[in-house]
């Protein structure tokens, strides 16, 4: 369960049973500054909770304030629903930041970040925290746009489902760096290193509905720099 409470963010990152990177540990991270770098840094995470007797794991939009995430969805997503009874779950947002060439097929790899977060989801029904729940999701998504737009009216309200989570219980695991081959393979004439991998940001497709008098406002724009 999660240990619950709230968390300073000067507190590091403690270990707990479900929490503790036991693979290749000294990619673990206890600084909880760079587990909200991995958060903020992602747009889409995957929450995984077990329905019936399989587990399941959906990608899903989210947002975070201080040491709570907000995750939203339909209400009808039986993921959610589950989630909103207190069963446990995992979040998870991973950033695939190279693939790293070895001089062994074994120590091919990948650079990466992890952010992986335990504990039990609350649904949120407070008027006030819901709608800042929503805001705090839009502009993760999409800065400056909550202000910008309609606010959802009743209708689109009461069709989501909005839901909490501490950042009590997290872990995160990076790797960075070349390929960690044998020493008795580094003298072997195979190419070896890292191959970047970036997210790029293209240019702004204007809704064909759209007025061409309504030029590309500057919050969208700068989401290209």
């Amino acid at each position: 369960m999660s240990q619950g409470g709230p968390v300073s963010t000067g507190t590091p990152l403690s270990p707990t049973p479900r929490s503790t990177v036991r693979r290749l540990g000294d990619r673990a991270r206890t600084d909880r500054a760079e587990l909200y770098a991995v958060l903020d840094a992602g747009l889409v995470g995957h929450l995984g909770i077990v329905l019936g007797d399989a587990p399941v794991v959906l990608p899903t939009g989210y947002g975070r304030d201080g040491d709570t995430l907000y995750l939203h969805g339909s209400t009808g997503a039986a993921t959610l629903r589950a989630a909103a009874t207190g069963a446990p779950v995992c979040f998870t947002v991973t950033h695939l930041d190279g693939v790293v060439y070895a001089r062994s097929a074994f120590h091919h790899s990948m650079n990466y970040r992890c952010a992986v977060v335990h504990g039990n989801a609350r649904l949120v029904t407070d008027s006030a925290e819901r709608l800042h729940g929503f805001e705090v999701l839009t502009e993760h998504l999409a800065p400056g746009s909550w202000s910008a737009t309609r606010q959802p009216d009743r209708k689109e309200l009461a069709a989501t489902a909005l839901l909490t989570l501490d950042l009590t219980e997290a872990s995160v695991k990076i790797r960075t760096g070349p390929p960690g081959d044998d020493e008795a393979d580094l003298a072997s004439p195979v190419w070896a290193g890292v191959l970047p991998v970036r997210t790029v940001v293209g240019e702004p497709e204007p809704c064909p509905l759209l007025s061409e008098e309504i030029p590309v406002p500057d919050r969208v724009l700068s989401r290209q720099v």
